[in-house]
């Protein structure tokens, strides 16, 4: 049988497959078995209580979803009371995501969660930056090495950057990331969307715009990694439109160390295990010892290789 395990910098994972944040709750034991896992990536916690988005907050979309959740939040105190403990009755690595509005906040939310027992932090810098006028963290190498940065002085656990798909100079936003002291970077989050219902002309969500997610999100997603991991050193760990296997190996294939799954667990809670248990056909099949073996093995043209590493430095 194939090796699973991967290491994503100090963190080691019995395979690559784990939920993405916002798309798992601790309701999904009834579906998995959570130590059959890679890790446990929770919801998303700020350090201000909040009430979310206006309603509607989801909507159908073809090939996907859309959201407008708005990351809602009790706070850190009760996510470490009431939240969290749950998680940590299993023998499978807790990661904690945190969410901020500034810079500060972030820093002070990355010293409060970096607790026994937690793995890792992932700092979901996708969240609009108020000091910003409201744009995303990770929309500029100025603005992501700097949160990264303030992150970094502030724990001494490992740092997982959750970047955004909405940004142009996403090469040289991964590698403020990683200058700035992040161990992994998760490409990425949803693509900022719309949709208007024509019979009543008016948008479908109630905050306007939201992300899509799903498989109509999967070629960009595959591509962020890919030109990602062109960019750095640290391991990537890609998501985006993963429901299958088959979609694991892809962003396997394209330099992820390992994957994030979430749309595809709302119609199919179990689908991270049957992953799991394709990743182990596959790599039978393929005469593959160690799944890391796979990371970054898309075959390319030489010259083709040379052109779109000058395109991925030119872009970012």
């Amino acid at each position: 049988m194939a090796d699973l395990t991967v290491q994503i910098g100090d963190v080691s994972l019995r395979n690559p497959v784990m939920p993405a944040s916002g798309c798992f709750a601790i309701e999904y034991a009834e579906a998995l078995d959570f130590n059959q896992l890679g890790a446990l990536v929770i919801k998303s916690v700020s350090s201000k209580s909040r009430a979310g988005n206006a309603t509607p907050r989801v909507t159908e979309a073809h090939g996907g979803m859309m959201n407008s959740i708005g990351i809602p939040s009790k706070g850190l105190d009760y996510y470490c009371k009431e939240v969290l403990p749950a998680y940590m009755q299993f023998n499978t690595p807790v990661v904690v995501s945190i969410s901020a509005d500034t810079v500060d906040e972030f820093a002070r939310a990355a010293a409060r969660m970096s607790l026994p027992g937690v793995a890792a932090i992932e700092a979901n810098i996708s969240c609009p930056n108020l000091e910003a006028d409201g744009m995303a963290f990770a929309v500029a190498p100025e603005s992501t090495y700097k949160v990264v940065s303030a992150i970094r002085r502030h724990t001494s656990h490992p740092v997982w950057a959750k970047l955004t798909p909405n940004a142009s100079q996403l090469g040289a936003i991964a590698r403020a990331a990683e200058e700035a002291g992040a161990d992994a970077l998760v490409m990425g989050n949803t693509v900022l969307a719309m949709a208007i219902d024509i019979r009543t002309r008016k948008p479908k969500l109630g905050n306007v715009m939201g992300g899509l997610s799903g498989p109509a999100i999967k070629p960009i997603a595959l591509r962020m990694v890919h030109q990602c991991y062109r960019s750095v050193r640290i391991p990537i760990i890609g998501c985006g439109g993963i429901a299958t296997a088959e979609d694991a190996v892809e962003f396997l294939l394209a330099g992820a160390s390992a994957v994030q799954v979430g749309t595809a667990s709302f119609t199919d809670p179990g689908v991270m295990q049957k992953i799991i248990d394709g990743l182990t056909a596959y790599c039978a099949e393929s005469k593959v010892a160690n799944v890391r073996d796979l990371t970054g093995q898309v075959v390319l043209d030489h010259q083709l290789s040379d052109r779109w590493l000058r395109f991925a430095q030119q872009s970012g």
